[in-house]
């Protein structure tokens, strides 16, 4: 059976609730990522897609650069443990609709799991 641990994204990048969307929009096109887990004070608080930014910035007059993550983040983030079942996550998420899983030890965040992740586990795995 094959764990989160094995194929999670290790120490992935974050952003903190007050830094602009327009900043966090800028590091997930640097970094080629569609979500940014939200920290406080080292503390997982939510999780922000590519998506919710985009949802926003379908408004008419609104500037990026005016809002801030916290204007858009999701702040109940779905979390696993690395020791998690890949299958059981992937069942999760495609029965909750979420595209990424936030992968917690002690309270502290340590990796991220998305449905790309999901997707390049069954291409080396069928």
């Amino acid at each position: 059976m094959i764990t989160i641990e094995q194929v999670m994204t290790e120490a992935p990048l974050s952003v903190a609730s007050g830094q602009s969307l327009s900043f966090a929009l800028e590091k997930m096109k640097e970094h080629n990522v569609r979500h940014l887990p939200v920290m406080e004070g080292g503390k997982l608080t939510g999780m922000l897609s590519e998506r919710d930014i985009r949802f926003i910035e379908s408004y008419e007059k609104i500037d990026l650069k005016d809002l801030k993550v916290d204007d858009a983040y999701t702040d109940d983030p779905y979390t696993v443990i690395k020791e998690a079942l890949v299958k059981d996550v992937c069942k999760d998420m495609a029965e909750k609709k979420l595209s990424s899983a936030m992968v917690v030890q002690n309270g502290q965040l340590i990796g991220i799991f998305t449905w790309i992740d999901a997707l390049k586990v069954i291409q080396n795995h069928l």
